[in-house]
């Protein structure tokens, strides 16, 4: 008995399927051969959610998406790095990189995607927002960020910063804050050791503490 051999598309595809949801898998796959661009899944970074890189000497495009995000999150990533790549090779390095041009190639990804009729609801409605006041990214579009923080997996212990009461105690990486007044979309926190003020996304993911006072002598 012959083995079937897979297709480019096959491989593509059955890769994918792992990250997104499985309606827009072709649209993805689509976009991935159509293009001249190396696409790498990578892990978690907290700076980042993807990123485009354009080749030099030849080499090819580049784009990496975090492979820990929840399929929708990983979806407008993906579309977000494509807008990257579509506009470099219409405009190369001559357009701010989230200027108009990219605007207009982002929101020519996204609209498909919108018509569909297979997003979520609550997706589609701040997408199509976003058709008309494109932000950077999902991370700088809050109301985006806060509607697909939504489908993240439930993790132990964590809690949304905004969710806190004023005043709680929370850590984040490594270190203990106490939340203050919301600025735009951040809080002012101090770190409990040092007395200093940072400012924390509002949907930060936090770990709320309790500090124990020493009993007074």
């Amino acid at each position: 008995m012959k083995s079937t051999k897979l297709t480019k598309r096959d491989q593509v595809t059955e890769a994918f399927k792992k990250y997104l949801p499985e309606a827009f898998v072709p649209i993805v796959v689509d976009l991935f051969l159509q293009s001249s661009v190396r696409f790498k899944i990578v892990n978690g970074r907290k700076t980042k959610l993807g990123d485009f890189r354009a080749g030099i000497n030849g080499e090819k495009h580049q784009i990496t998406v975090n492979g820990d995000m929840n399929p929708y999150s990983f979806l407008i990533t993906t579309l977000h790095e494509f807008a990257h790549l579509n506009t470099f090779n219409s405009y190369q390095n001559r357009v701010a990189p989230h200027g108009e041009e990219w605007k207009n190639a982002y929101r020519q990804l996204l609209l498909p995607v919108i018509e569909s009729g297979n997003l979520p609801k609550d997706i589609e409605r701040v997408l199509m927002n976003s058709l008309i006041n494109t932000k950077a990214s999902s991370c700088s579009d809050i109301h985006l960020s806060r509607v697909l923080q939504t489908y993240d997996k439930p993790k132990e212990g964590v809690e949304i910063l905004e969710r806190l009461p004023k005043n709680s105690t929370f850590a984040l990486n490594g270190r203990h804050f106490v939340k203050g007044p919301l600025r735009r979309k951040r809080y002012i926190c101090e770190e409990v050791k040092s007395k200093r003020s940072f400012l924390v996304s509002a949907l930060a993911q936090v770990y709320p503490i309790e500090i124990k006072k020493q009993d007074e002598r």
